[in-house]
């Protein structure tokens, strides 16, 4: 073997030590990149699209049009559903009032519990009247196995059943959610899919002389008719889980919803589809 040949493999065997011992440093640093690594499925590319973190944070910023809204988050034995929206309206939680943490929660990211309605005497009055509120949204989570039930809507009574009622989101016998109105006769707009899974859902129904009648579910627009513009004409009271729903298509024996709820609101306007997408949003 000539002279320069064995230099040549030093020279190799040098740098394969050399190689050996770079690799062996970046395996043990490695792990302190991979602390910040992460992983995002999301078929439609909108994993930094959502405004809003938080629910409180979503419906906070539409307060100002909020008539009241409530967080239905105090414990177990409350009676007072505080309103966050500014007005000062606080709620009267009805019947025993029980709440709950289950997991996973609507709105995981807000602190607080969940109210659990148990199909009988559990509901919330609100605190005043409004004379024939004729442009409005209503909203709540809820989360349900029970077929029937009202979630929300607007009553003669604050407390008894209701001689005039209508603008209520129900749970119809098929699980079906219901937005109806009365304008001489029943005008409602139903979902085409049921929501009795136990599992958390956001409905918004909308009313207005210009929109006519709109259901969003999950953030979604599932039914609307733009020809029902309004509703009957009274003075009465918001109602959270309870009044009567009798004489509405697919009344169910129960007018008092089972379940749980978070986060119920009404607006003076009309929520936008994207107002609405970004609540719902910001609640899973």
């Amino acid at each position: 073997m000539s002279l320069r040949r064995l230099r040549d493999g030093r020279v190799v065997a040098l740098v394969l030590v050399l190689a050996v011992a770079v690799v062996g440093l970046w395996n043990a640093f490695a792990p302190t990149l991979s602390a910040y690594s992460a992983a995002v499925t999301n078929s439609s590319n909108s994993a930094a699209t959502a405004p809003y973190f938080t629910c409180s944070g979503a419906v906070g910023a539409d307060t100002a049009n909020a008539l009241f809204a409530y967080r239905l988050g105090e414990a177990s034995g409350s009676t007072t559903a505080t309103d966050w929206s500014g007005k000062g309206l606080n709620g009267t939680y009805q019947g025993s009032m029980t709440a709950a943490t289950p997991s996973p929660n609507a709105c995981p990211r807000d602190a607080g519990s969940s109210y659990v309605l148990n199909g009988s005497t559990s509901f919330v009055s609100t605190p005043r009247s409004y004379t024939n509120p004729s442009t409005f949204s209503e909203e709540v989570w809820f989360k349900t196995t029970v077929a029937g039930g009202m979630l929300i809507g607007f009553g003669s009574n604050q407390v008894a059943t209701s001689g005039q009622h209508d603008r209520q989101i129900y749970l119809n016998t098929s699980g079906q959610l219901v937005f109806g109105a009365y304008n001489g006769t029943t005008q409602v707009v139903t979902s085409p899919n049921t929501y009795t899974d136990g599992a958390w859902h956001h409905v918004v129904a909308t009313l207005s002389a210009s929109t006519g009648m709109r259901l969003y579910v999950d953030g979604s627009l599932v039914a609307s008719n733009a020809s029902y513009t309004a509703a009957e004409n009274f003075t009465g009271y918001f109602r959270i889980g309870y009044d009567t729903i009798s004489g509405w298509p697919g009344q169910p024996s129960n007018f008092a919803f089972t379940g749980s709820m978070r986060y119920a609101a009404v607006y003076s306007t009309v929520l936008s589809a994207t107002q609405v997408a970004n609540h719902a949003a910001a609640g899973r």
